[in-house]
């Protein structure tokens, strides 16, 4: 009798799950599909994924002459053009860890990241050359910056040590076999905003790389295929881009980068000129393509279906999509420690069942949780909750592509003794198992003892057709502990009334969830990566005093 108690594995190769794999397959099988990039210098750009694999290979050649090794961090302080795009794949590809910054976050952050990472070089585009002036001294660890552009349009600079990145590229040839190793091993790294305290770093692998991409393009989710023309508005530096720079060659789909310019027409053009399906932005994007479209009477025939993350997506702004322009709107919810991917608003055939308006409900939350990961809603005393869409509680993920931890355990390790996240978000699970976020745990206002969800109020506001933005806030009440207070930023040329719009809300929710009052400003402030900065409206009332 053999021993049972021995593992029998399948008669299987094993190979690892390398990043440098999806811009080979596209190379060989998708060769001549475009991508199309506007540059930082103004043209637009047009090249293959055969073209692209091979300044690809260049670039690894470059770094591995540059003395480049395992590990090494490379930051990027780019936009979403074609050079940037190579460094996905040049810099990973050959083992050293990509580190995309954000160039909009403050000064004190940026060389805080840049240093904790211990960042040996930096490839800069033209634009941001004068903040990394401002921090270099504060950057020990740079050996060297590499600026993303060609001799012509080099730009006069005190950094030390520069290159320019179509010289380094021409020195090189593109003779490169990508090499194989540990699939664990890091490939890229991406530090969290940080409204409270530091910026933390993710530290993704190729494997959960791999991994989130396959999940990502399937049906259940963005349902992506080689027939597509994709394009990625979220900045390459926020959670890579939603993952769309690894999906799109995967698939084959044609690959649209829009680079600086984020104004509605900019967008527009590329989208109407280039013929774009697929593209995915936050909803702050969206608002600015609203209103050139309806100051120019235009439309986005091109554009079938987009998927919106950064924060809750208005009910408005998903009707607006699809009555208007005929666009499917898939709202989508994760974050940079989930790579980004969680859940997706897309059908199933149980929901496709109901009556429509039934139906509609359901597929304008935040959608169901994607093969490969788990989810799980539970109350203070760690129990998970009801699925009944009407209980809330934090939200914990777990799976391959779900951090385990931060950059150097900057924080501690995050995980429960079973291997959950927290996420910091609460929300409800119904019984279709959609997700139905209902605020962030620190914005969630507690009215009287009783929780009021910021997110739901701000989505009955934005529907009112003279609120261009908004944000609700908890501020002190001297019998209720705190009430909302609604922020509003009027459409262009409205003068919205305050009675009035606490008139349209009155059969939108429940009595006691109505803003006690209601503010009027031109704008409301951002973080660096789209999404309403509460943080900072809570300071700038926290004096405010609602005595009713």
């Amino acid at each position: 009798m053999g021993d049972d108690t021995l593992e029998m594995h399948g008669a299987i190769q094993d190979a690892p799950l390398m990043i440098s794999a999806f811009i080979k397959y596209a190379s060989e099988y998708h060769g001549k599909r475009e991508i199309v990039s506007r540059t930082v210098e103004g043209p637009i750009h047009r090249y293959t994924y055969s073209g692209a694999h091979a300044r690809a290979r260049k670039l690894a050649n470059a770094l591995g002459r540059l003395g480049v090794n395992t590990g090494d961090r490379v930051a990027t302080m780019a936009t979403n053009t074609y050079r940037h795009f190579e460094l996905f794949y040049g810099v990973s590809g050959m083992g050293a860890v990509l580190h995309t910054v954000n160039p909009r976050l403050y000064e004190e952050q940026i060389a805080y990241i840049m240093s904790h990472a211990e960042d040996r070089f930096v490839f800069v585009d033209v634009p941001y050359v004068p903040l990394l002036e401002k921090l270099a001294d504060q950057l020990p660890s740079v050996k060297s910056y590499v600026i993303l552009t060609d001799e012509a349009h080099m730009p006069k600079t005190n950094l030390p040590n520069v290159l320019c990145y179509e010289t380094l590229l021409a020195d090189e040839t593109d003779d490169y076999e990508w090499p194989e190793f540990d699939e664990k091993t890091a490939s890229s790294l991406c530090y969290t905003s940080g409204t409270t305290g530091n910026p933390k770093g993710v530290l993704y692998s190729h494997r959960s790389t791999y991994l989130h991409a396959l999940a990502a393009a399937q049906n259940s989710a963005f349902g992506l295929s080689s027939l597509e023309t994709i394009m990625p508005i979220a900045p390459m530096y926020h959670a890579n881009a939603w993952a769309l720079p690894y999906m799109a060659p995967m698939c084959g789909a044609k690959l649209v980068l829009p680079g600086l310019e984020m104004d509605g027409a900019s967008i527009h053009d590329l989208i109407d000129g280039e013929q774009v399906s697929f593209a995915g932005a936050v909803p702050t994007v969206w608002t600015m393509l609203f209103d050139y479209l309806e100051e120019t009477g235009r439309t986005v025939e091109s554009l079938k279906r987009t998927i919106i993350a950064g924060s809750a997506v208005p009910r408005a702004m998903i009707e607006k999509f699809h009555e208007r322009y005929g666009v499917i709107v898939l709202q989508y919810w994760g974050m940079t420690e989930m790579s980004p991917l969680g859940t997706v608003a897309t059908p199933t055939a149980e929901v496709e069942a109901l009556p429509p308006e039934k139906r509609t409900e359901v597929l304008q939350k935040q959608g169901r949780i994607q093969f490969g990961a788990e989810l799980k809603i539970v109350d203070g005393e760690g129990k998970e909750i009801a699925r009944d869409g009407i209980a809330f509680g934090d939200v914990w993920v777990k799976g391959p592509w779900i951090a385990s931890g931060y950059f150097k355990e900057e924080g501690g390790n995050v995980r429960d003794e079973d291997g959950w996240f927290p996420t910091g978000d609460v929300a409800t699970l119904d019984e279709y198992g959609y997700l139905k976020i209902t605020d962030r745990t620190k914005d969630v206002i507690k009215s009287g003892g009783e929780w009021i969800s910021s997110i739901d109020v701000e989505n009955a506001a934005s529907s009112h057709p003279e609120i261009s933005q908004c944000a609700v806030i908890g501020v002190y009440h001297p019998k209720w502990e705190e009430r909302p207070l609604l922020i509003v930023v009027p459409v262009k040329g409205a003068n919205p009334d305050r009675g009035e719009i606490l008139a349209f809300l009155e059969n939108r929710m429940a009595k006691w969830w109505l803003p006690d009052d209601v503010v009027f400003v031109e704008e409301l402030p951002l973080t660096a990566t789209g999404k309403v900065r509460k943080t900072a409206l809570r300071d700038t009332y926290r004096e405010y005093l609602i005595s009713n």
